[in-house]
């Protein structure tokens, strides 16, 4: 079994909850045959190299994609084409995949230490951190932001590495070993999850604490069953954020205030996904509903992805679309939760979000596909 919590404790504590109490085996539906309502249509791929077991997101920037293996390979692709533009080797081998604003790029090792490279992917400067990262570095207004496994979170200046400033968080007892989202808006804050079922707003000018708001709360007896973390990036659209914690609930609220409009229970590891009246996520089951985000109407509920551990989803014109642990990609249609399309991209997980830009659909998977289509 592949789940998106892709490191060793993670998987432990998802196997322990998914099979508590019943012994049952996590079998994956068989798929539905499906008549394609419209294809994706492959315009270029490359290989970058696999990130297994980690999660590696694509970062874009202008005309380029940005992509990093496991073993340490930093690349430049063209948006376009798929060309690689250049490509460096990064000391040591890497745990999260790269942040960028086009200009600065920056990774950071399994050593904790951050190399940042310039648009012609000469390296100008590295710091160490001295902690583990695991959650994959932000790139805004001329600031690099690093978010430490020992819940620091560091902003170095994006031309020198110099250390602008530090916000520190108090350890929780058990948190999940995993990387946290981390959402830019405006180029002036992060939006990301907090371990204890909270998520808040930082500046990314000085590292201050915007608000921070409580999506739900621990429960139960043992450490593991009070495991309640927001570790997946919140969604945003029409200034209403959304998020989720593990083994929680799920929410959208205000933007400016973080105040929230609603809650349900809910757990997921995947995150939220919107448009501009819907919120999409799938649970630990792999069962996506969708809820409006007004106020947490449930619209539609599909289990025909049950247990195959789908990835972050990404809702772009009328569809839902999300990749599974076979390596296919799913289109659910966002108003129904009809079966839209499915296509094959490759045989490894896809647990990282595909992306919209340019009229194109990239994505990528933990085995080292990257790829572009064109929705027809």
């Amino acid at each position: 079994m592949r789940f998106f919590v892709a490191f060793i404790f993670g998987l432990f504590v998802l196997l322990l909850v998914g099979c508590s109490g019943n012994n049952r085996v996590r079998k994956p539906v068989d798929l539905e045959p499906v008549v394609n309502q419209f294809d994706l249509v492959p315009v270029w791929s490359i290989s970058v190299g696999s990130s297994e077991p980690f999660n590696f997101h694509p970062a874009v920037a202008a005309d380029a994609v940005y992509v990093a293996s496991r073993r340490g390979n930093l690349i430049k692709v063209d948006l376009q084409t798929g060309k690689s533009v250049w490509e460096v080797s990064v000391p040591e081998k890497l745990g999260v995949g790269p942040g960028t604003d086009g200009r600065v790029t920056a990774v950071v090792n399994i050593k904790g230490e951050v190399y940042a490279y310039d648009d012609a992917g000469k390296n100008i400067w590295h710091t160490s951190i001295g902690s583990e990262v695991l959650t994959e570095p932000v790139v805004a207004a001329g600031v690099v932001v690093i978010r430490a496994l020992d819940n620091r979170f560091i902003g170095l200046d994006a031309l020198t590495g110099q250390r602008k400033w530090i916000y520190q968080r108090q350890q929780a007892a058990l948190s999940l070993r995993v990387g946290y989202g981390m959402l830019v808006l405006g180029n002036e804050v992060i939006v990301t999850g907090f371990a204890g079922g909270r998520f808040g707003m930082i500046s990314i000018a000085n590292g201050g604490l915007v608000w921070e708001t409580p999506i739900s709360f621990p429960k139960g007896f043992s450490e593991i069953e009070r495991l309640n973390d927001v570790t997946a990036k919140p969604s945003f659209e029409n200034d209403r954020l959304c998020a989720v914690s593990y083994q929680g609930r799920i929410g959208c609220g205000d933007a400016r205030s973080g105040n929230l409009l609603w809650f349900k229970d809910f757990s997921s590891y995947t995150g939220t996904a919107q448009n501009s009246e819907l919120v999409f996520a799938a649970n630990e089951k792999s069962q996506i509903t969708a809820f409006q985000s007004k106020d947490g109407t449930q619209v539609w509920e599909s289990s025909k992805l049950t247990y195959r551990d789908v990835g972050e989803p990404l809702a772009i014109g009328r569809v839902l679309l999300m990749g599974d642990a076979q390596g296919y990609v799913h289109a659910f249609s966002q108003a129904n939760g009809e079966m839209l399309a499915r296509m094959r991209h490759d045989s490894s997980p896809i647990t990282a979000a595909p992306v919209a830009v340019g009229g194109l659909i990239l994505i990528e998977s933990q085995g080292g596909k990257l790829a572009a289509y064109s929705p027809k």
